[in-house]
């Protein structure tokens, strides 16, 4: 399986999906972004790892980052590796006692332990070529970032993130709407996504 290392561009919420947020991975040796839904607990426990802020007690993902530690064993790498319906897949690759085992999970856990572990990000060619974007120019590297509130530690998009958000959420409305087979609301939504100067993949 051919394979592409990416990393976290930002975390955002997304306006039209209702208390979820758009993360938006960024392949390192090239242009492409590719957005993925994840929810709230998922997203805060990432974002509190990337802003370095240590909860009092463990969050989930620091639990299985300390048993990981005291069997011994070390994450090799993340993959997402499929897209099925409009979901996700991904596998942490674990290494034990000199033996690998894969292990099934969603990639926003997945990406929560990576964070943490220092871990590699890829995903599988055939899902960046199904489900990536190339943005319009590179200023969109800086326009994509976490905005956490310390106080409360509630994720907050910041303004200029909305067209990039935006484009992330047509993204999947065209996925859906194709895999429903819905061609006119895809020609619909794949006119706008050029309007905000996304290429729709």
């Amino acid at each position: 399986m051919h394979k592409v290392q990416v990393e976290i561009l930002g975390l955002s919420a997304s306006p039209s999906a209702g208390g979820a947020y758009a993360l938006l991975l960024k392949e390192i040796y090239g242009v492409r972004r590719l957005p993925i839904i994840i929810g709230q607990f998922e997203a805060q426990s990432i974002a509190l790892e990337m802003e370095g802020i240590k909860p009092p007690r463990p969050l989930t993902h620091d639990l299985l980052k300390n048993i990981i530690d005291n069997l011994g064993g070390t994450i090799s790498e993340i993959i997402i590796d499929e897209l099925k319906e409009n979901t996700f897949y991904a596998k942490i690759k674990l290494e034990i006692s000199s033996m690998t085992n894969e292990v099934d999970s969603r990639p926003s856990d997945a990406i929560a332990l990576a964070v943490r572990t220092g871990s590699p990000l890829f995903v599988s060619e055939d899902v960046m070529k199904i489900a990536s974007f190339v943005p319009s120019s590179e200023d969109a590297d800086e326009t994509f970032n976490n905005d956490i509130d310390e106080k409360d530690s509630e994720i907050k998009p910041a303004k200029k993130n909305l067209s990039e958000t935006k484009l992330a959420e047509l993204q999947n409305q065209l996925r859906e709407a194709i895999d429903k087979e819905d061609y006119e609301r895809a020609a619909k939504l794949r006119d706008e996504i050029a309007k905000l100067g996304g290429s729709s993949n």
